[in-house]
């Protein structure tokens, strides 16, 4: 053997860039959205449309719905027909809480009035000013 073929070079590390501090933005966070859902007697819908609006709720899209309960469980729920609608609105996540006490009132208040409110939460949106224009940061 030849002494040379036993002294194998080290491998040379590859020059890595420096690292990067990352900034940090000044701004805060941006609040997430959420998707606000509203099944309410069809007759109100406008009325709970209006009245989600001062929470930064700038569009809703109501959808006229058929419920699939029994005339007898109507009854039993002091609900009088199954013509509902659902309201479908993004609202900003700072502002769920708020909304969800305000509508839960209104349920027990508002007469023939009673509904069910839910949010989900939204995993993305595409564009920046449709985000402003949905959190009403316009």
């Amino acid at each position: 053997m030849d002494e040379n073929s036993n002294n194998i070079e080290p491998k040379r590390k590859k020059a890595e860039p420096p690292q990067q501090k990352k900034r940090r933005s000044k701004e805060p966070t941006p609040p997430k959205l959420k998707l606000l859902f509203l099944i309410v007697p069809r007759q109100k819908s406008e009325l709970y449309a209006a009245l989600v609006q001062p929470y930064n709720i700038n569009a809703e899209l109501i959808l006229t719905a058929q419920g699939t309960a029994s005339s007898e469980m109507l009854e039993y729920l002091g609900l009088s027909d199954s013509d509902k609608s659902v309201i479908v609105c993004a609202v900003r996540e700072d502002m769920c809480v708020t909304v969800m006490r305000f509508l839960d009132e209104k349920f027990s208040t508002v007469k023939n009035g009673r509904g069910i409110a839910f949010t989900v939460p939204m995993a993305s949106i595409v564009g920046v000013e449709s985000y402003k224009f949905l959190s009403n940061q316009i």
